[in-house]
């Protein structure tokens, strides 16, 4: 941009432009944050209970935020405890919920967890410092979304507490649920790899109430809820159950159809209100795997089609003593063996003769075998890909978060675990100095806001010649 001032010719960078006014704008933000955290740990030594909270002067601190790093001061009181000793606790810390892993912001924590689910940590700390006042390090993001997934884990944990106890939360109410289950398998690294070897399978499991159709002839499965981790069967389910019970009304559930390929660990699962039905995707696979012959394998799918299972069986057996080529028969036993230990989960689940309840008005009926697309979208494609490696713990935190982030659950989760500061605690405490006229979207309150002491905007904002500025 080339601005001109009595024949003289001044060049402005609109990049160096919008950095500087960016980091005007946080350094003016960090100013006024400073500020209205001394004017709320003022109110609150005003307005606590003296005989039980005695100040013992202040403490230097600061919370890192979206503007940056606010440094402010606020009191450390001296109470009773519970064994009739004294306990020190910061009430400004405890009414805005500062408990955050290096005195992070719930905001900013967010930002880095919801980055994490994207890109790797060094691209994460790049992001955040350059889109924000902070300035971080990849291992800051790593120990930032370790500690917010563990955060979540918890909770999961405690998701699955309430529904082995019947005291779920879910609201929505379904008579017939979809559960897809299978696994991942990913690299470890450092002690996991030791202890475990190079890799191990990761659990993933979704459910959902049915197929809704969205414009431009897509689908999506409704109300999807999703939970991933390297936790044993039994832990993993109750997990499952947890992240279920939290979202579905589960008293109300007639029937669960559920789809899995195969492994053990699914199917045990089956119980008096539970069909079991093997993945579409892996059940068709496994022919075009194990069958060479491109006929016989058209054969074997048709028969697959039609549900003829017994037949299907038949002409496998048969097949493995049609070829002399030893290694295509042992592949021939290995999926005969695959169906005929699965044979019951061939079938359809509509095609069982059974009752299957009605799903929800606007919603179609699950066919199920989304569960494929589902474990790279969730886990494979951030955990996967490249040369990733991972200690289980780590994995299990990133995994955590990423089920709710492909969920659309994240955002809200970590609100819900987060201490939230009532508005109302707000009130009276901004002085007329800070409040601007107008609060909210839009631009005319920015028309009232203080001119900064900063030479160079002043002059931009045409305060002084151009000829003045110093860029």
């Amino acid at each position: 941009m080339i601005l001109t001032d009595s024949g003289k010719k001044y060049k402005i960078e609109f990049e160096e432009l919008e950095r500087r006014v960016f980091d005007m704008c946080m350094s003016e933000g960090r100013a006024i944050m400073s500020e209205i955290m001394s004017e709320l740990d003022e109110q609150l030594f005003k307005n606590c209970d003296k005989k039980v909270y005695k100040s013992e002067g202040r403490r230097k601190t600061n919370l890192k935020t979206l503007m940056g790093a606010v440094d402010y001061s606020r009191r450390v009181y001296r109470t009773p405890d519970e064994s009739g000793g004294n306990d020190f606790v910061f009430l400004l810390d405890e009414m805005l919920g500062i408990d955050a892993p290096g005195k992070m912001s719930n905001v900013v924590s967010t930002l880095i967890a919801t980055s994490a689910c994207e890109s790797d940590y060094r691209e994460v700390s790049e992001k955040v410092s350059t889109l924000s006042g902070l300035s971080i390090s990849h291992t800051t993001a790593w120990s930032v979304t370790q500690a917010v997934g563990a955060r979540v884990l918890e909770h999961g944990e405690e998701l699955a507490t309430r529904a082995k106890n019947n005291a779920g939360t879910g609201q929505i109410e379904s008579n017939i649920l979809f559960e897809e289950l299978d696994g991942v398998w990913l690299k470890l690294q450092g002690e996991s790899r030791k202890r475990l070897g190079h890799s191990k399978e990761m659990k993933v499991a979704i459910a959902y109430d049915g197929i809704k159709e969205m414009p431009g002839g897509r689908r999506r499965l409704s109300d999807k809820v999703a939970c991933a981790s390297f936790e044993g069967v039994k832990d993993f389910i109750e997990l499952k159950e947890g992240v279920i019970a939290s979202v579905y009304n589960v008293d109300e559930i007639e029937l669960r159809v559920l789809n899995g390929d195969g492994a053990s660990w699914i199917s045990a699962q089956t119980d008096a209100d539970t069909i079991y039905q093997l993945d579409p995707f892996h059940r068709n696979r496994a022919i075009r795997k194990f069958v060479n012959d491109p006929d016989l394998c058209r054969e074997m799918l048709t028969l697959l089609y039609n549900q003829e299972i017994d037949m299907l069986l038949k002409v496998i057996d048969a097949s493995i003593n049609s070829t002399e080529d030893e290694y295509e028969q042992e592949k021939r036993k290995a999926l005969y063996n695959y169906f005929n230990n699965n044979k019951d989960a061939l079938t359809s689940y509509t095609s069982r003769g059974v009752d299957i309840p009605e799903v929800n008005p606007g919603l179609l009926s699950g066919t199920c075998g989304a569960m494929e697309s589902n474990v790279f979208t969730m886990v494979g494609n951030r955990m996967k890909g490249g040369r990733e490696s991972w200690s289980v713990e780590g994995a299990n935190h990133l995994a955590a978060l990423l089920c709710l982030k492909q969920t659309g659950r994240l955002e809200h989760t970590l609100s819900v675990m987060g201490e939230k500061m009532p508005s109302a605690q707000f009130k009276g405490i901004l002085s007329a100095a800070k409040a601007h006229e107008k609060v909210g979207k839009g631009y005319s309150g920015f028309k009232r806001a203080e001119i900064p002491n900063m030479s160079w905007i002043k002059g931009f904002l045409g305060l002084k010649p151009l000829s003045k500025l110093r860029f």
